[in-house]
């Protein structure tokens, strides 16, 4: 214990808080503490506390080791208010695979250790009389996998597959808000599911929140205000696969979810003739918070095509909806099936466009001046994964731009990116040979496992 508290410590130190803080501090924790030895002995536990919470969070995996006491400290919500008051929170990337066999892996990142941590399975809940007797409530979820690929899905509309039949318990979205992970909707066998698991990175463990109030699959999901957004996606009805227009946000200090105002989906309302109509089904592809807005690009779907029809923005101030930039939409980059990835880092929109050759990469930067968007990096290292429903991910972290992808050793590569001013070019389509700026700064072997999503969350 004592080489665990001096590493990297100064023997001079000491905790100055101020009075009003520190009684503050001392009434809050000895209550919590009541009837329980002190932390560290002949020490104040709010100082034994401060103590605690400026160790990195990789060393409360041994520091629970050290004691009951220790363990109860690190994993209470005490500790972690105090890392925000500190200053000592960290960011940790979380990233989910599935096997061949659709079972679901998150796994951790410190990035600045470069060590990996495997959370607890995702409960699984079994209610067969439940779904014999009709019943889509949130106990029926079977969280034990996560996606089908979107094309096989779509086909149901067409009459051809559905691949929700095939596959149970697939069409997840992910999300992150508040310090919590969140796992949304997708499909149980041929329902789709409005129910939610929580990840406590406190706990570690999993917990049902309140379900949505919609059954979906495949939505898309953005944060804004600190609250977590749900647009679009797709039911199961009569005549197959439904896209939905619907959206609605969680907040979760209340832990209650509110509808707004339905995607208008205007441009497939245009369509020539009720041939096309009825032909192209609409369908949001991806979601972004963007300079306080969400930007919901969008896609007319007819197998094996996807049409782009630009996007829509919704205004939480206004609570209305309205077309996307033309520029934005148009050049938003896809991957497979058309879904659009983005991140934003240091309040810009980036991308990454695969279609340059098999084994690179663009990432393109949105500029909102010229509504257009740019190319700041032309030769990022991806491997051709044609079979991957998700061949890489992008993730903002510790204020940089990350892409995630496999190698040719099956191993999950976390390559971080330098700042955008070193990334950007004087014209759109140049690039600064840049190459060499782009680092894996962690891996890990997956085997088969494909990626399926990532979140950040900073506690």
């Amino acid at each position: 214990m004592g080489g665990l508290l001096s590493k990297n410590s100064k023997p001079t130190e000491t905790f100055h808080l101020p009075h009003s803080e520190s009684c503050k501090r001392q009434k809050t924790v000895s209550s919590f503490w009541d009837d329980k030895p002190r932390l560290i002995p002949s020490l104040p536990d709010e100082i034994s506390l401060e103590i605690l919470a400026r160790l990195p969070r990789i060393c409360y995996l041994n520091v629970k080791a050290v004691s009951r006491s220790w363990k109860a400290a690190v994993t209470s919500s005490e500790i972690y208010k105090v890392r925000r008051e500190l200053g000592t929170t960290e960011e940790w990337l979380y990233i989910l695979t599935k096997n061949q066999g659709d079972r679901l892996f998150w796994h951790a990142l410190d990035p600045i250790s470069k060590r990996w941590q495997r959370l607890p399975p995702i409960p699984n809940v079994h209610l067969e009389d439940d779904y014999k007797s009709g019943v889509s409530g949130s106990r029926m979820w079977n969280m034990v996998g996560s996606s089908i690929r979107i094309a096989d899905a779509v086909r149901g509309w067409l009459g051809r597959k559905d691949g929700s039949d095939q596959i149970r318990f697939c069409g997840c979205a992910i999300g992150a808000v508040d310090g919590y992970l969140y796992m949304l909707g997708g499909f149980n066998r041929a329902s789709a599911m409005s129910c939610v698991w929580k990840y406590d990175p406190v706990s570690n463990s999993w917990s049902e929140a309140n379900p949505m109030s919609v059954g979906r699959a495949y939505c898309k999901t953005g944060v804004l205000n600190n609250k977590l957004y749900v647009v679009g996606g797709v039911s199961r009805g009569r005549g197959g696969l439904t896209p939905l227009q619907s959206a609605e946000v969680f907040d979760p200090q209340t832990g209650l979810w509110s509808e707004i105002p339905s995607m208008p989906f205007s441009k497939a309302q245009v369509l020539p003739t009720a041939f096309l109509a009825d032909l192209l089904k609409p369908i949001a592809t991806g979601l972004t918070s963007y300079r306080g807005k969400l930007y919901v690009p969008q896609s007319l779907y007819c197998w094996p095509f996807f049409v782009d029809v630009g996007g829509e923005v919704y205004d939480p101030e206004t609570n209305l909806w309205a077309d996307m930039p033309t520029g934005m939409g148009e050049g938003w980059p896809a991957k497979q099936a058309g879904t659009k990835l983005s991140v934003i880092v240091d309040g810009d929109l980036y991308a990454l466009d695969p279609s340059s050759s098999l084994e690179s990469a663009k990432i393109k930067v949105y500029d909102h001046q010229d509504d257009s968007w740019k190319v700041v990096d032309g030769d990022i290292p991806i491997c051709d994964f044609a079979e991957s429903e998700s061949p890489y991910l992008l993730a903002g972290l510790l204020g940089k731009l990350h892409v995630i992808t496999k190698d040719g050793n099956h191993n999950i590569a976390v390559m971080q990116a330098g700042k955008r001013n070193d990334l950007m070019t004087s014209s759109g389509e140049g690039t600064s040979g840049s190459t060499r700026i782009w680092n894996v700064i962690a891996s890990r072997n997956s085997g088969s496992n494909e990626l399926v999503s990532c979140q950040n969350l900073d506690i």
